[in-house]
Formats: structure tokens, sequence, C-alpha cells
């Protein structure tokens, strides 16, 4: 594929998230959408009201379309290892939502999939694509903390008891894999534990307070520790109204810093660099910031996800891995794995 070629996108499944990938991909040069696809043709061709292409209510055809070089999952959680081993198979390649898929067995078969067909893998991960976010990376690679002690996020969302109800998937272990943790808090636990380098152990307990008829946790809380040896917490809900930003917060022995969403309100470092006051002026806090889906999952952008999917875009014309490749996008699944099983057991499991 040359770096010319447009890299042409068919997106499967397309409730509220696909609007966001299309959105992002009309924005991507060298990206077009060429096909929707939904059990319910309606949805699709409502996609393709919005965006161009066709529609399809079949997959197997949808697969048959040769103009088709790029699945994007945008199916209930639970579904994407059947999608994404269909679209393997037909030598497509793959970039699929977050999570992966809701167990790391299941996501396994889809990167075995992947390789044996040659195909690339990209999971959705639009959070570390924020200019805030790189910045504090290159911070803590830069060693600007010290010795990092505490790295903690916190994940105090809102949602009805009526968002669980449409689509008869959402809060169920099957098609969601979890509740505020795998649904939800994932994008705050890939985002930490992607800046401080993996996770080993957890400790954890979970709870169901503030729905009904769900199978799964709306309060989960965690002790971490990182790879590193530095400590650290999550905690997640859906049932803190009416909802706040995603926080984070690193503490070292030179520096803290507390990002909310992709605003720092708090830069500190005891050595000041030339960039800090800009990078204070710049990420400081704004009156008209989003909530980046704390009341609503509607209440996002599509900027992340069209940065993602340029990168994804220039990986597959310089045959390249994306930046968040499977083995990037597992990570997370298998930190919110073991924080369940910790809450089942009641004892410390590693992340595996």
């Amino acid at each position: 594929m040359t770096k010319e070629r447009i890299v042409k996108f068919g997106i499967v499944g397309c409730g509220m998230i696909s609007e966001f990938q299309a959105d992002a991909l009309t924005k991507v040069p060298g990206a077009e959408i060429t096909a929707f696809c939904d059990r319910k043709l309606a949805a699709a061709e409502k996609r393709v009201s919005q965006f161009g292409g066709r529609a399809y209510s079949d997959f197997d055809d949808f697969l048959k379309n040769p103009e088709i070089d790029v699945v994007s999952v945008c199916t209930p959680s639970g579904l994407h290892l059947e999608v994404a081993l269909a679209a393997a198979r037909a030598k497509k390649h793959l970039i699929i939502e977050k999570p992966l898929e809701v167990t790391t067995d299941r996501i396994d078969q889809i990167i075995a999939a992947c390789l044996e067909n040659g195909v690339t893998l990209g999971a959705i991960f639009p959070r570390r694509f924020s200019d805030s976010s790189q910045v504090l990376k290159n911070a803590i690679s830069a060693g600007r903390f010290g010795t990092i002690v505490l790295a903690d996020v916190y994940i105090k969302w809102y949602r009805t008891q009526e968002y669980y109800v449409p689509g008869g998937w959402r809060g169920t272990y099957r098609y969601d894999g979890g509740g505020a943790l795998m649904n939800q808090g994932i994008h705050g636990i890939d985002l930490l534990q992607w800046l401080m380098g993996g996770v080993e152990k957890v400790t954890a307990f979970s709870a169901t307070r503030a729905h009904t008829g769900i199978e799964v946790e709306d309060v989960a809380v965690a002790s971490l520790l990182f790879n590193s040896g530095a400590l650290g917490v999550v905690e997640g809900t859906t049932g803190s109204w009416p909802g706040t930003t995603l926080r984070i917060e690193i503490s070292g022995t030179d520096g803290f810093v507390v990002m909310e969403d992709e605003i720092f309100q708090s830069w500190q470092f005891r050595h000041d660099v030339p960039d800090d006051e800009h990078i204070r002026f710049r990420f400081g806090k704004r009156s008209d910031a989003a909530d980046g889906g704390a009341s609503s999952p509607g209440a996002i952008n599509s900027e992340g996800h069209r940065r993602q999917f340029a990168d994804f875009v220039s990986a597959i014309r310089e045959n390249r891995p994306p930046s968040i490749n499977g083995a990037e996008g597992r990570a997370a699944v298998a930190i919110i794995s073991a924080i369940y099983r910790s809450a089942k057991e009641q004892r410390a499991v590693l992340v595996e």
C-alpha cells in the first residue's frame, strides 16, 4: 500500500460511538468511509445518510466489499471477537473500540488471528492522544517527578437507571464485560497505566449500589502496585451525581500534577523549566472545558478519535504497528479483570 493510496474504512455497529468515529474519519487526510454495517439496516442507512458509503445488514456481504481496507468495530464489547476473527480472515485491518474484548483470553484470540492473517490491529484509547496527556507522559519519562510514590485515577461519573435499558447489553457480563470500570473507567485506567508503565498487582472491592437490575458493579475501588514500585488507587463509579471530570494525580519526590480530563489543575515541580509557565497557561482551567462523558455518554468530542485514526492510517501506509496495538489495548482489560477477580476472591491478584 503506497502513501498516496486512500485507506478506506467500513464501520460495523451503528450505535452512538459510530457517529463519533465517522465524524473523526471525515477529518483525517487519506481516510475515507466506504460502508456501514448493522444488524438493523435502518441504523446503517442513517449513518450512510450522514457520512456516505454503502449500508449493509449482512456482515458477510460487508466483508466481501473489496474497497474496505479497515474494519472499525463498534459493536457491543462482548461481540468484538466474532467480528474481529471474520474480518481478519477476510484480510481486513482492524481497529476496535474499547475494550478490545471483555476478557484477555478473547483478546489473545484476536491478536493471534491478526498476526496469522498479516493484518494490523489497533485499539481505541483516544485520551492518550490529547496534548496534555502527551505533555504529562513526557514529564514522567524525563524523570521530572523524581521518585513517583503515588499515581491515582478517579472516575466519579453518573449514569441513570434508564441508561442500562436500551439494547439490553449494557450492565451484562456477557456483552459489557463489567460495569463502571470496564465500560466507563477503562479510559482512565488505561491512561494511568500507560503513563506509569504498567501494573503488577491489585487489591480491590466492588459493589452495585446506585442501580438495579444489572449484573455488574457500579462502584469499585482498587489499590495498585505499579511495575515501578509506586503505589496507586483507582476509584470508579457510575452512581455519583452529577458526574465529575476524570481526574489523575501523579505524586513524586520532586513533582505533583493533577490532570482533570485535558486540564492541569496543578503543575508543580521542585525544579521549574522554561516550558512550565507556558504549560500552566495553555492547559490551565477553562470555563469551556467539556465533562468528557462524566454525566452523559454523548458529552465527548471526536478530536481524540481523529488523532488516533490519523496515526492508524499512517501505520498502514508505513507498514508499522500503530501507537496503540493489540498488546497495548490488552493492558487495561488485564488490570480490570484482575480488579474484578480480587474483589470476588478478596485477595491480592497479579495482573496477567
